[in-house]
């Protein structure tokens, strides 16, 4: 097997630090954008789409307003993927950073589901 690399990519978002990290650290916020059924419990988190077996996740780490990491279980645990709220100098702007894993060559496609999903993110957050 190919070995994973680190990818990010980065999105401005029209929302302040404290609402964008309310829908990337909770179910509920998870929930609007990300999946269709988010579950928690003791730090694993079960995402579900389209009614098809729950993908779990354990949350490695999140600093409020700053970040959340989480790993897949069925993955290698050195991998993960990440939300970065960063706040421009200049502007002030919130940026939203997202870094996971991927195999080279799925690097462009797994980006355009990230799109994808920040897109629908934007639309909840009204921006």
């Amino acid at each position: 097997m190919a070995k994973k690399q680190l990818y990010s990519i980065e999105f401005p978002v029209r929302c302040s630090p404290n609402i964008l990290y309310n829908f990337l650290a909770t179910p509920a916020g998870l929930q609007e954008w990300f999946a269709d059924l988010v579950d928690q419990r003791d730090g694993v988190f079960s995402f579900s789409w389209s009614g098809g077996t729950p993908e779990k996740a354990k949350l490695i780490s999140s600093e409020e307003n700053k970040s959340v990491r989480f790993s897949w279980l069925n993955e290698d645990p050195k991998e993960y993927f990440e939300f970065n709220i960063e706040t421009a100098e200049v502007s002030n702007q919130t940026i939203l950073m997202i870094s996971a894993f991927a195999e080279k060559g799925d690097i462009k496609d797994e980006s355009m589901v990230w799109e994808y999903q920040v897109k629908e993110l934007f639309h909840r957050l009204g921006s």
